[in-house]
């Protein structure tokens, strides 16, 4: 049986190329449209969200994999890269997400050739697990960097 979940964000126009997000679970900032959109420099934007969420939902699978996986996590550290296309109509679309995980994961008695295999089955869990992954039409790319100590 199918279950589902509702997620709530208000947004409130304050002047100006300026607004207040806040979220369902509680924190509130200012956003903005990026620079090169005519917003302000420093600040959340949309594109910076969206790019966030991504990333943001793949860890959060990611540290659900390693549970499953067994897998004794030291860090995860991950930079995340949104290619934006601006159409000659001025429509804009994401194409692309990299996410580029730095991984380290402590291998102790066990063959780290089956450590890495069990984290590369981790990342691929965390891919197909991705809420926010599967709900985007852009193409989702992994390229992890991962160290068996």
């Amino acid at each position: 049986m199918s279950r589902t979940a509702t997620y709530h964000t208000t947004v409130r126009w304050t002047g100006e190329h300026w607004g207040r997000l806040t979220m369902g679970n509680g924190p509130d900032m200012p956003f903005s449209a990026p620079p090169d959109a005519q917003g302000h420099p420093g600040v959340f934007t949309p594109e910076d969200a969206f790019v966030a969420a991504a990333n943001t939902c793949v860890m959060m699978m990611f540290l659900w994999a390693c549970e499953r996986f067994k897998l004794d996590l030291v860090s995860f550290d991950c930079r995340a890269e949104g290619t934006k296309v601006v159409e000659l109509d001025r429509t804009e679309t994401f194409t692309r997400l990299l996410l580029k995980p730095v991984i380290r994961i402590a291998a102790g008695a066990e063959d780290r050739a089956a450590v890495e295999a069990r984290t590369h089955k981790a990342l691929a869990a965390a891919r197909k697990y991705s809420l926010v992954a599967n709900s985007v039409k852009s193409e989702v790319v992994i390229e992890p960097d991962i160290t068996i100590e």
